[in-house]
């Protein structure tokens, strides 16, 4: 494996918060990992924005329009503590298609509890709740795009 590639992918690493990666290349692979003390996987999701580098730009920037209007409206709508996407990528509400999903409206969640997947640079992070209460709503559909900060769910801690 190329030097360089080993010195872009800690530069990567360090500028994303992410505790370790993986990279495999034919018969090579090379595994990095910081030396943190990571304590739970939500602490390695808090991707700052402004380092995904993407090819195709437009695509990023159509997802990041439409959430910003909607803040406002989720808070007239519904009281309760909402949880937010900590990082760009792709929205799922279980571990594989023929898994059930990790939690339904209605259902009561825990501090700790695994409420989603959020894929970015092809790593699967796991998007736990900082609250206990009752999920009233979902704000994203399966599949979709997300941004850092966008609203993913409405809990009531009552």
């Amino acid at each position: 494996m190329d030097i360089r590639k080993v010195k872009k992918l800690i530069e990567l690493l360090e500028e994303s918060g992410v505790a370790e990666i993986e990279i495999h290349e034919g018969e090579e692979s090379v595994r990095i990992s910081r030396g943190s003390t990571v304590a739970a996987p939500t602490t390695m999701v808090h991707v700052p924005q402004s380092t995904i580098a993407t090819s195709n730009e437009n695509e990023v920037a159509k997802p990041s329009q439409a959430p910003k209007s909607e803040p406002s409206s989720i808070d007239n709508l519904t009281e309760g503590h909402v949880i937010t996407s900590p990082m760009v990528g792709v929205f799922y509400t279980s571990p594989s298609p023929d898994d059930p999903e990790f939690i339904s409206k209605g259902q009561n969640v825990k501090v700790g509890d695994v409420l989603c997947i959020i894929e970015a640079m092809k790593i699967m992070n796991q998007i736990e709740s900082d609250v206990s209460g009752k999920l009233e709503r979902i704000l994203v559909e399966n599949g979709e795009a997300v941004e850092y900060g966008q609203p993913l769910f409405i809990i009531d801690p009552s």
